[in-house]
């Protein structure tokens, strides 16, 4: 199936307003404190709009987006309904704390929980992704009466002091000294073999063989919980090969250990599947999830529990809470934004265009020089770029600033990672605007040589 746009319903673009670039930009130097960054060099564009897969700026560019901001515009940039779903429910009732009953937090919570795997019926809400994280892997830790936590290198786990100590990469070394009891472990990536293996099976077996001594090494008996991404996300879309997961859900369940599923990039549509977990026949016992819920447009996370570890506290009250816990202005959006995502068929139109268009155009891109690995699913790719086929050396920062100039000024904005670019648009991108994508992206990698 394809989706395609309603003439009657496309927003206006303004006319462009060179001055307002300059007041915002002067502004946001003067008095907005941005993350991941030095402060002093930030060139940043103001955005004026957007509409479905398209975003553009206060002079007049239009850009087809595949970066999704942050990989969480799943549904589009402004859509009619579910802008008017936030609006009528502004109306109605705008905020409530978690200690009164709302119909928008109960909805909520009853449709994530009937699209999770069967036996996890409840919902603890957050307001990100990393207070998700932080919740998990407390209920985790209460539940079992462990306090070890394993998570993997090459992941991303948010900002917070819990879930940066558990991320595996180097956005975690300024926040350091780590929170006690995690340790790192590799997990597979083929392309980059950290167990010298030449296939799937090879590097699945042996991944799980190290995920094993690894936790014979620092006691099964202590270790709470196994958190990693179903597909690795901003560490270069690593989708597990067949058996991983199936061998750390029984790895876990030979030892009592709890496994987290951080779905807050994979879930709601990303790879086709509303959590993508569900690409497997594994049940995680913890859920992690936020922006794709209502792509963002309200700040939401959450936690999906399974039944036993809610069971643990029926009696026993769980210590911990936000005042933002089950928004209802937060939750309704969510409510609009999973009842869209069934009526319009985005999870199919997301399986279809995967593996019809874009899976199929990117590995066309292979015949470039540069292009190391393709891999994904879904709406969720990446292409490693590589000066040298043989030895793998990762382009250079120059090089892949070039391609994102050459994307840019033919249209198309970029997710440049390191030396991969992560195609990861809105999942409503129709199947011209995706040609299109490739097809800029081809020429880019052209303009290299």
């Amino acid at each position: 199936m394809s989706l395609t746009t309603d003439p009657a319903t496309q927003t206006t673009q303004p006319a462009p307003d060179p001055d307002r670039v300059a007041s915002i930009k002067e502004m946001s130097r003067n008095h907005v404190f941005t993350s991941w960054s030095a402060q002093g060099g930030l060139d940043q564009l103001p955005l004026a709009g957007g509409e479905g897969a398209h975003f553009w700026d206060f002079e007049g560019n239009r850009y087809l987006d595949l970066t999704s901001q942050l990989v969480n515009v799943n549904i589009g940039y402004q859509h009619p309904k579910l802008v008017a779903a936030i609006q009528q429910a502004a109306g109605e009732l705008a905020t409530i704390a978690p200690g009164f009953d709302s119909q928008s937090r109960a909805d909520a919570a009853r449709m994530i929980s009937e699209r999770a795997p069967e036996g996890m019926s409840k919902v603890f809400f957050t307001n990100s992704g990393a207070e998700a994280v932080e919740n998990a892997i407390r209920l985790a830790r209460l539940h079992t009466g462990r306090h070890k936590l394993l998570a993997a290198y090459r992941s991303y786990h948010g900002a917070t002091h819990g879930a940066i100590s558990l991320t595996g990469e180097a956005r975690r070394l300024g926040s350091e000294p780590s929170i006690p009891g995690v340790v790192h472990f590799w997990g597979p990536y083929l392309y980059r073999s950290s167990f010298h293996a030449t296939t799937e099976q090879e590097e699945s077996e042996r991944a799980l063989e190290h995920l094993r001594q690894t936790v014979q090494f620092e006691g099964p008996d202590r270790i709470a919980a196994i958190i990693l991404e179903s597909v690795v996300g901003s560490n270069g879309i690593l989708v597990p090969p067949p058996g991983y997961l199936e061998g750390v859900r029984a790895l876990c369940d030979e030892h009592g250990i709890m496994l987290i599923a951080d779905e807050v990039m994979a879930g709601f549509a990303r790879t086709g599947q509303w959590f993508a977990i569900q690409n497997w026949d594994v049940r995680p016992d913890l859920i992690t999830f936020a922006k794709g819920v209502n792509s963002g447009y309200i700040p939401l996370g959450g936690v999906v529990i399974s039944d036993e570890i809610a069971e643990t506290f029926t009696e026993r009250p769980y210590p911990g809470g936000l005042t933002y816990s089950g928004h209802a202005l937060a939750c309704a959006s969510a409510v609009a934004s999973m009842q869209i995502m069934e009526d319009e068929g985005i999870l199919e139109h997301v399986r279809d265009l995967g593996e019809r268009v874009i899976g199929p155009g990117l590995q066309a891109l292979t015949e470039h020089s540069v292009v190391g690995d393709v891999r994904g699913l879904g709406m969720f790719w990446a292409l490693e770029l590589v000066s040298d086929k043989e030895t793998r050396e990762p382009l250079g920062a120059a090089e892949m600033a070039k391609i994102g100039r050459a994307c840019k000024d033919a249209g198309v904005w970029p997710l440049i990672m390191a030396n991969r670019i992560h195609v990861v648009p809105p999942c409503v991108i129709t199947e011209d605007e995706a040609k299109q994508a490739i097809e800029v992206i081809g020429n880019a990698l052209a303009g290299l040589t």
